[in-house]
């Protein structure tokens, strides 16, 4: 279904060539530039190169804050949230804060759950935070929307931090900023940072560099005999990753430095043992370990179970409980799956059933909501990713949530802004969204009981306004045909050693080849042999993974490349993400 249009990236011949000059390899020289590198000094992943803190608004009064708290010896909560981004950031919060000087008396955290508190730092998350006695709350990837908690906290005479990188909210078409103490969010209205795209452990990590200049400057310790932050760029690394934010050249040079530490063996005991857990390689780390290996082990936790198992592994000292922590966030994981694949399997039932519908003539409405009361609402927004993966619509996903109200998370595509759409639907039906919030790509919304078909509606129009044809269209940028000689072992092991991810896409190559054999393996995986190169060309193995269909042959494969260990041997392997006639 909707098979998409493959594209070929324009690479501009003078920033290949100046690349090439600067000493890059060819191949490399023409995907960086096709991703919009111009100049060496972009690739520079170096710690000197990273921006600087004064650029963040708030983070001056962030730092006087942090470290009047330290002078004063008070007591500091951190607030986290219930994903990756956020269990990261409160492990880099708590360490580095250590780092600094924090006494362990001095620092406790609170994290929600998903399923009893909701999002974010709600008067229900200070109250629960009182019981540990903190003088300051320091939110992390969550606070910019948090109007009533905050002021919750402060009439209770607390000190408010918040660290965010989401959208503020947005009260009568205004900009509404919560009243802290002290505001970091490179979104926030007036902020001038060049990276708008920090995840919210990045930010945490800004907010860290920012309290050392100011310790520094205030006498505690000289530039000699600072403490050493880098050591926390590994959690960094696997938070901005998970996250899915941009990868610009800030983003990427604070995951290299975090990739660099994790395959020098230099990564913090959870880092480790979630490597150990997943049974992946840590001397050859790679951003799709942090994506897709290391991450859903970690967000496991805050979709079934509770997120301080996560943060405690992350922060966690002694390299055996850290295993012990791993493993078992890596069953919490395994259920995940399990859940996930039976909820797929309905979602997709669903789904099918409402093409049947001959208003469509076979094509998906223009966005797509599916209710099911039984869902589980941790894994509802992997599924809508799915689904909007399968048909390449705005997708939302709802379970009823243990209070009655359906819980959603919606996934987009481009050209539709999610949290925008949800705010306009707000304003166009006051009584069916309960609260929502997110990003352009992926947002989350909480409805009235009967809600749900008014929603489905107002979704669709509000597509049907926005998303024309060719934004309906599944289209994937390829890097073009790849050249015989660069099949091998060496140049995958050099791709893999980049820094890819959103914005930034790994490699994706598209060849016409002739189809020599195919058979189902596993009866949902199509193995292919496949020949490059035309009549004489050589023989490839090729994957393609969770496809079923037989192709024709000729046909254009997309496809990644991959070094399968077998034996003792090192053979090439084509994994294959899309096809186009010939």
């Amino acid at each position: 279904m909707n098979t998409p249009t493959l594209l070929t990236r324009e690479v501009p011949p003078r920033a290949a060539w100046a690349l090439q000059q600067a000493g890059v390899s060819p191949l490399l020289a023409q995907l960086f530039a096709a991703r919009g590198v111009r100049s060496a000094e972009e690739l520079d992943d170096g710690l000197a190169r990273l921006l600087p803190p004064e650029g963040l608004l708030g983070i001056d009064a962030a730092a006087h804050l942090l470290a009047d708290s330290l002078a004063s010896q008070a007591r500091v909560c951190i607030v986290a949230d219930y994903d990756c981004d956020g269990a990261t950031a409160c492990a880099v919060a708590l360490r580095g804060l250590a780092l600094l000087g924090f006494q362990a008396e001095q620092l406790c955290y609170v994290v929600p759950d998903r399923a009893i508190h909701g999002y974010g730092l709600t008067p229900a998350i200070v109250d629960l935070a009182l019981p540990l006695r903190p003088q300051v709350l320091m939110t992390v990837d969550n606070g910019i929307a948090s109007l009533t908690g905050v002021a919750h906290a402060r009439s209770l005479g607390l000190q408010v931090l918040v660290t965010d990188h989401h959208l503020p909210a947005l009260i009568d078409e205004q900009i509404q900023l919560p009243e802290a103490d002290a505001l970091v969010n490179p979104s926030q209205p007036g902020c001038g940072f060049e990276s708008k795209n920090l995840a919210g452990v990045g930010v945490a990590f800004y907010v860290l560099l920012a309290l050392r200049s100011e310790l520094r400057r205030r006498g505690r310790f000289d530039a000699a005999s600072q403490p050493k932050l880098d050591g926390l760029l590994d959690l960094v690394a696997l938070g901005t990753v998970a996250d899915v934010v941009k990868l610009d050249a800030n983003n990427r040079r604070l995951v290299a430095q975090g990739l660099k530490r994790m395959r020098a063996g230099r990564a913090q005991p959870g880092i480790a043992a979630l490597f150990t857990a997943a049974g992946r390689d840590m001397s050859r780390a790679n951003a799709f370990d942090l994506g897709f290996a290391l991450g859903p082990r970690i967000n496991a936790a805050g979709r079934l179970s509770d997120m301080t198992m996560g943060i405690e592994c992350l922060r966690c000292e002694d390299p055996g409980r850290a295993l012990e922590l791993a493993r078992q966030l890596d069953a919490i994981n395994r259920e995940r799956r399990e859940i996930e694949s039976e909820m797929r399997e309905q979602a997709e039932q669903k789904l099918d059933a409402l093409m049947q519908d001959p208003r469509l003539q076979g094509e998906p409405p223009p966005a797509l909501a599916l209710f099911e009361p039984e869902f589980h609402e941790g894994v509802v927004g992997i599924i809508a990713s799915r689904l909007k993966d399968r048909v390449h619509r705005p997708s939302f996903v709802f379970a009823r949530g243990a209070d009655g109200q359906l819980k959603g998370s919606g996934r987009s595509i481009p050209g539709f802004h999610l949290r925008d759409a949800l705010d306009l639907i707000s304003k166009r039906h006051p009584q069916v969204l309960k609260k929502f919030g997110g990003h352009a790509m992926a947002a989350g919304c909480t409805l009235a009981d009967d809600g749900f078909e008014t929603f489905d509606l107002a979704l669709q129009a509000v597509a049907r306004e926005w998303l024309d044809a060719a934004a309906l269209t599944r289209t994937l940028r390829t890097d073009g045909p790849l050249a015989a000689e660069h099949f091998t072992p060496s140049t995958v092991r050099e791709l893999e050693s980049q820094v890819w991810g959103q914005a930034f896409e790994a490699p994706l190559f598209c060849d016409t080849v002739e189809i020599i054999s195919q058979r189902l393996v596993g009866e949902k995986h199509l193995k292919l042999r496949v020949r490059q190169g035309g009549p004489g060309g050589l023989l490839r193995d090729a994957i393609w993974f969770g496809h079923i269909d037989a192709l024709p042959s000729p046909v254009r494969l997309a496809y990644r490349l991959s070094l399968d260990a077998y034996q003792g041997q090192e053979r090439i392997q084509m994994i294959v993400e899309a096809c186009s006639p010939a």
